[in-house]
């Protein structure tokens, strides 16, 4: 496996699908949302394709505009508990988040997911004390794939983009990775398939998030 060779300084990660495999919860809370609206459950295969845009794109196509509002509400209640119970990390995360740390990187999470369940999600699974940054899509005017997110989290320690790297799961990490300038990498444990990764030329690609240990 090749290395990077230029001075990385800063890590910034995607939280699900890639270092977070949250898909039950989310499917659990997508779910009783549809049961509340009298509407038929998704399979889980549907749901994982639509995660990834933030939790009212996840609805939206799937809901009348006009319980969109209330919708939003009862899933986000929902998935509160929901991801305390059923989110879990992938294998190897807190191993290579300690690697990094203890060979100086910066580490950020840069995530469309609300800054709220970002919160559970690291403080529950113990991820909260290995970054140095958190920032998320509702503090934003628009979220990924426009690579606002990428630009504050780089400046915030005054960095180049060619001394940060951007690790996530899906397409849209790429293309936010590609307009911010930004090298980005992308594993295949996330909503967008093989297939589609490969389509959009990543930097490289990789199986598990690990395996990012033997790049850096």
């Amino acid at each position: 496996m090749f290395k990077i060779k230029e001075e990385i300084k800063l890590v910034i990660f995607d939280l699900d699908g890639t270092l977070i495999d949250s898909y039950k919860a989310i499917a659990s809370s997508f779910n009783y949302v549809m049961r509340y609206f009298g509407k038929r459950p998704k399979s889980a295969r549907d749901i994982r394709k639509a995660v990834g845009w933030g939790d009212r794109f996840l609805l939206k196509p799937f809901l009348n505009k006009e319980d969109l509002d209330l919708a939003l509400r009862i899933y986000r209640g929902h998935h509160q508990a929901s991801l305390k119970s059923q989110a879990r990390l992938y294998p190897g995360v807190k191993e290579l988040l300690k690697y990094l740390k203890d060979k100086g990187y910066k580490l950020a999470v840069a995530s469309n997911r609300p800054t709220r369940f970002s919160l559970i999600i690291l403080r529950v699974l113990k991820l909260k004390d290995y970054f140095d940054y958190v920032l998320c899509a509702d503090k934003l005017k628009r979220g990924k794939p426009h690579p606002q997110i990428l630009n504050l989290i780089r400046k915030k320690f005054n960095l180049k983009p060619r001394q940060a790297l951007y690790v996530g799961d899906m397409v849209i990490d790429l293309l936010a990775g590609k307009k911010a300038g930004i090298k980005t990498i992308l594993v295949t444990t996330g909503s967008s398939s093989r297939a589609e990764i490969a389509k959009y030329a990543p930097y490289s690609s990789i199986r598990r998030v690990r395996d990012l240990r033997n790049i850096l």
